[in-house]
């Protein structure tokens, strides 16, 4: 079959994170007409045009077996599309690609959000490799932060989290700080005896640098285990999560309203029962009609259901779109 123009409002769903891309081509109607997956979405590693070009592998494959050589409307949720500027940059070069007849780009923390809701309204943290947070109204408004690390004022996320198990744990070996499990459970993750012996293969890159996600989960297992260190450090994650989601709650006049507050990411969605009861507890306080709940569904689903709230789509659209991906 040759590749032609839709032949009615047609959305493509773009759901591009550091590790993979999802992509999928989506009816009006809600009908989903094809689905591909793609690498990681990093143009601060390879360059603007370098990332489109990879993105434009599983968008290939997904117009081809759609039997559509363009959409009505592309709906793209971006990693590393952290500032509005970056946004405008990211949907200019989506354009110049010709792939819809228009274009919105947002931060793919959107995609969570809308995966997670019925209809556009919430707030949603995410916490993987960093951490993020976005709210949303009906009407248009946002609230978002630019989660660009430290100098944004950002702490959490995987990396993070890594970082600071390894600063506790190399201090507590030295001397420097308080005694910890963790200088015995990070090092013995890798095989190795000591924290001097990690700090050694890390440095000296024997140990590649970016195995240090790893030792996230052993620090959740060591706090697990009643570690008051690694503990603490999970308690200040939950303090961390629960006032990115009062903020945005706060900034968009919804914490006085029945809200659903979408926990995200690998991190949150691994069931840490400390963690969970931490955030749990936490937003009960100080925003007690918040509904917090973890999204389960893909974030392509969020992309999509954006896209179809851009073409005006009714909810019976979404609905069909919905059940593709929760079936």
């Amino acid at each position: 079959m040759g590749l032609t123009a839709p032949q009615t409002p047609t959305v493509l769903a773009i759901d591009a994170g550091n590790s993979k891309t999802d992509v999928a081509v989506v009816t009006a109607a809600g009908e989903v007409l094809a689905t591909a997956r793609g690498g990681g979405f990093r143009p601060p590693v390879v360059g603007v045009p370098a990332a489109l070009d990879a993105l434009a592998d599983p968008v290939g494959l997904a117009f081809a077996e759609a039997g559509v050589s363009s959409v009505a409307h592309v709906s793209a949720c971006l990693a590393n599309a952290d500032l509005p500027v970056e946004e405008k940059q990211l949907a200019a070069a989506l354009e110049a690609r010709g792939w819809g007849a228009t274009v919105e780009v947002r931060n793919d923390t959107f995609a969570i959000l809308r995966a997670g809701v019925a209809e556009p309204r919430g707030v949603a943290v995410v916490c993987g490799a960093g951490i993020n947070c976005v709210g949303m109204r009906p009407d248009g408004r946002t609230a978002r932060f630019p989660a660009i690390g430290r100098i944004s004022g950002d702490w959490g996320g995987g990396w993070a989290l890594a970082e600071e198990a390894l600063w506790h744990a190399a201090r507590a070996e030295d001397g420097r700080g308080g005694a910890t499990a963790l200088a015995r459970t990070l090092p013995a993750h890798f095989g190795l005896p000591t924290m001097y012996a990690l700090i050694e293969a890390l440095h000296l890159d024997r140990l590649d640098g970016d195995r240090r996600h790893e030792l996230t989960p052993v620090l959740f297992a060591t706090a697990a285990e009643g570690d008051p260190v690694a503990r603490a450090i999970v308690t200040r994650l939950a303090e961390e999560v629960a006032v990115l989601a009062t903020v945005a709650l706060t900034r968009l006049d919804l914490l006085g309203e029945q809200t659903p507050v979408l926990l995200g990411g690998s991190v949150l969605r691994a069931g840490h029962a400390l963690l969970d009861d931490g955030i749990r507890d936490l937003l009960s306080a100080r925003a007690p009609k918040a509904d917090v709940r973890v999204v389960a569904a893909s974030p392509v689903l969020g992309a999509a259901l954006l896209g179809l709230d851009r073409l005006g789509a009714d909810p019976r659209a979404q609905e069909r779109a919905r059940a593709c991906w929760e079936s």
